[in-house]
């Protein structure tokens, strides 16, 4: 049944009718691939598709996942050129998901699915800073004035990058084993800010979203998020609200 455009973003839980209007207007919003500005359009969601910022919304209960990707993965719904995806490794879900973010092919690690735009909007804005774990395994030992430098902050495309948190865990024969918390998601940051210092990333694995850490998950192994670690994502306090969502 058809029903005007900012209800229908309401009742995804994108936003409040006020604000989804605001969205609309901004441009933020398209039906089948066009963007739609005026106000009270009228959608059947049986027969269109509405995306935010790119994102589909979708009307089927929310639901959340942590997923330890392996190595050797793609993360996008579909590959052009064959190679493994990350849904491939999701068992009896009905619900189509998507990836909140996305690490490289060769990188591993804690991933994010859900079908809640609202909430992988959240994650990647800035403004919320969530943090980003990752243990990377480095070429040579990093001294004190490098490290020092990636915690500053140093240029990579002709911007620089926020400070950062490092910390040497380890070092075993011409490797380091480093945890970098970074907020920012850019592509290939990671790799990118340590080649940047002479020391190229042989491993790279994420840990944690926030307070959200993989623990115990086996890799290529998933499980649902409960309110309770999606409060750990946001230090403890989720931007909005859920509703049918265990605690």
């Amino acid at each position: 049944m058809a029903e005007r455009l900012q209800k229908l973003l309401a009742q995804a839980g994108i936003a409040s009718r006020r604000k989804a209007e605001e969205f609309i207007r901004e441009g933020r919003v398209a039906v089948d691939g066009k963007v739609v500005t005026e106000l009270g359009l009228k959608i059947d969601p049986e027969q269109s598709v509405i995306t935010f910022d790119g994102v589909p919304v979708t009307f089927e209960e929310k639901i959340y996942l942590l997923l330890y990707k392996p190595a050797g993965y793609v993360t996008t719904l579909s590959d052009t050129h064959g190679r493994p995806i990350v849904i491939d490794l999701l068992q009896n879900i009905s619900q189509r998901v998507f990836p909140v973010g996305r690490l490289d092919f060769d990188t591993e690690g804690a991933l994010i699915l859900t079908n809640d735009g609202r909430l992988s909007q959240y994650i990647q804005h800035p403004r919320y800073e969530v943090n980003k774990t990752y243990e990377a395994t480095v070429t040579g030992i990093p001294s004190g004035k490098k490290i020092r430098q990636l915690e500053r902050g140093i240029i990579l495309d002709g911007h620089k990058t926020w400070p950062a948190k490092i910390r040497i865990l380890k070092h075993k024969k011409d490797t380091t084993v480093l945890e970098l918390i970074i907020h920012e998601g850019k592509k290939r940051q990671v790799r990118k800010m340590l080649a940047a210092v002479g020391h190229p990333v042989k491993k790279l694995k994420r840990t944690a979203y926030g307070n959200l850490q993989l623990e115990n998950l086996q890799q290529g192994k998933y499980r649902f998020l409960s309110q309770k670690d999606l409060k750990k994502i946001f230090s403890g306090k989720i931007p909005f609200t859920f509703s049918k969502i265990p605690d």
